[in-house]
């Protein structure tokens, strides 16, 4: 791992020098480590000269000096076998930045550890197996998916499987709820439409759900009864096509999830929660504990303690408990269950709901615990036109007929081409395009690429053997793409790492886009296969190892890597 490197060589440097009476003796700072913009400041930068200048007292070009002189002796000493050491030139910059530039053959050894460890390439092990509970989508089993709710399933997913890279133990959650108003206004829109397809005049409710797939519910149910229900008491029928309703909105919602590739390891059921008496019993505990109080006939939890701008209700006036107390209880389960940390994806419109659960979670001693992430909707668009209605239904573009039209990869990818707290354009028209203007195309047209370079050499009869070549060979890797495209590679560790500390997967979709086109600068300047056959050895590993990370960046991100397109 080159950036973990370079950070132990240069706090050994400051340590040294301190040791040695050239700066005085002080804690190694928190300094910064990074990729510089131009390549003529080499290969990385840091500021740890700057970074000691406050607590020493000197000028930081001056330490810089002492650090660089270290960092040679240290970073230019040969390695093994006469291999050159870490650093190929270490030079001092502007008001005290140190530039490093990487030795080559040091660069080469990173490219032979990308190819060891193949699909592995990426992981990190600092998340000890904490166990991690990630709930996303939680979409209410009252119809179809809405585009949104596949943004945040692109991004919980995503989000898992980097968590994973890093070392944690994750489980995917899906909270239904499937409890309260919003489940009774959808069994009374449901039964409306059954009897009107039956030929019964129905009232259908002020606050219904009017969607066509009401309708299509309601037709379903009629077909699998032949009109049964019809002569059967309201308040029976009700319950009972509610209930068969439900099931197949559930149903239909799981089907997304699964044809979209998110597998979820548990699907909680508000309904459950509240039947088994937990809110009730969360809400007395909360009285006894003191943290809950009653007041104008209603019980309030004293969130003002904890953070909150006021305190909540979590029994109204007339009895029923809110949705926070449901949620309390709900989140309290999930720590019982025993996850170290809750992760959960909501839509902005939960904003104002974030800080109460977090501090009805530190009320219940777990400070620190729960995390939310809130993701912003889409607009979809149409070679920059608005979308807003279905030509199937002329009502809003459900999730599903958008990954219908545009396929899963093409949508997994563009809904993480932002970061999620900002709005996302999702352009339909180019999301099906293939041409290098298509982002998820241009991504697997350079894996295809790289597997057709591989089946022209199988053709030609080179030697594809998986072996890592010797050195001697690996150093014909002499030009300016070939350096930069090595480089790029070895981003991918730091990256994975950051983008999982960060919760943001979006970066990845940067980073393979930057990949790809890095390598078609490459391909486009040099030939891989030639006459040249030790040439071609070393071009056609670096090119596998492209492949490799390319392959594992776009499994991350849950899209696949196709060898020919």
């Amino acid at each position: 791992m080159i950036a973990r490197e370079l950070r132990e060589i240069i706090a050994a440097a400051i340590s040294e020098a301190a040791a040695a009476g050239e700066i005085p003796a002080v804690e190694t700072p928190d300094f910064v480590l990074e990729r510089p913009r131009h390549k003529a400041h080499g290969d990385w930068a840091t500021n740890a000269a700057l970074a000691l200048a406050g607590s020493i007292g000197r000028s930081p070009r001056d330490i810089a000096s002492i650090l660089a002189a270290r960092l040679r002796e240290k970073g230019l000493s040969p390695g093994d076998e006469g291999e050159a050491g870490t650093l190929r030139e270490v030079e001092v910059a502007g008001p005290g930045f140190i530039n490093l530039t990487l030795s080559r053959d040091r660069v080469l050894r990173e490219l032979a550890r990308v190819a060891g460890e193949g699909k592995d390439y990426g992981r990190w092990d600092f998340g000890g197996g904490r166990r991690f509970n990630v709930e996303f989508v939680s979409a209410n089993p009252v119809g179809p998916l809405h585009v949104g709710h596949g943004r945040w399933a692109a991004l919980g997913d995503a989000l898992c499987n980097l968590l994973a890279m890093v070392g944690y133990d994750v489980d995917r959650e899906f909270y239904l709820n499937d409890f309260g108003t919003q489940m009774e206004v959808f069994a009374a829109s449901v039964e409306a439409r059954y009897l009107e397809l039956s030929g019964v005049h129905a009232e259908f409710p002020a606050e219904g759900y009017h969607g066509t797939y009401v309708v299509d519910i309601a037709r379903t149910l009629l077909e699998e009864d032949g009109g049964s229900c019809t002569g059967r008491p309201g308040a029976e029928r009700r319950a009972e096509l509610g209930e068969r309703a439900y099931r197949i909105a559930l149903a239909h919602i799981k089907d997304s999830m699964e044809s979209f590739g998110v597998h979820f390891d548990t699907w909680y059921s508000e309904r459950e929660l509240q039947q088994g008496g937990a809110v009730e019993k969360e809400v007395r505990g909360l009285l006894e504990d003191g943290l809950a109080y009653e007041k104008d006939g209603a019980v309030w939890m004293a969130t003002s303690r904890f953070g909150d701008d006021k305190d909540r209700v979590l029994v109204r006036t007339g009895g029923a408990p809110t949705y926070f107390a449901a949620d309390i209880a709900y989140h309290l389960n999930k720590m019982q269950r025993g996850y170290d940390h809750l992760i959960n994806i909501w839509g902005a419109d939960h904003h104002g709901y974030v800080r109460r659960m977090q501090a009805a979670m530190e009320a219940r001693g777990h400070p620190d615990r729960l995390e939310v992430i809130l993701g912003q909707l889409v607009n979809l668009k149409r070679g920059g036109e608005p979308v807003r209605m279905s030509k199937r239904t002329g009502e809003m573009v459900t999730f599903d007929e958008l990954v219908a039209e545009v396929g899963r990869d093409a949508a997994r990818y563009l809904f993480l081409t932002r970061s999620q707290d900002t709005a996302l354009d999702f352009d339909i028209q180019l999301a099906v395009e293939e041409s290098m203007d298509n982002p998820v195309y241009y991504v697997q047209y350079a894996h295809a690429r790289i597997c057709s370079i591989l089946r022209y050499g199988m053709g030609k009869g080179v030697d594809l053997s998986e072996d890592v070549p010797a050195l001697e060979t690996l150093r014909l890797l002499a030009s300016q793409e070939e350096w930069d495209l090595a480089l790029k590679v070895f981003e991918f560790e730091e990256l994975v790492r950051d983008a999982a500390l960060d919760r943001a997967p979006h970066r990845l979709t940067r980073y393979l886009e930057e990949l790809a086109a890095t390598f078609h600068v490459f391909y486009n300047r040099h030939r891989v296969i030639s006459d040249d056959s030790g040439l071609t050895a070393a071009r056609l590993f670096l090119a596998r190892c492209v492949r490799q990370v390319l392959l594992n960046g776009l499994g991350i991100l849950g899209v696949s890597a196709p060898e020919s397109m």
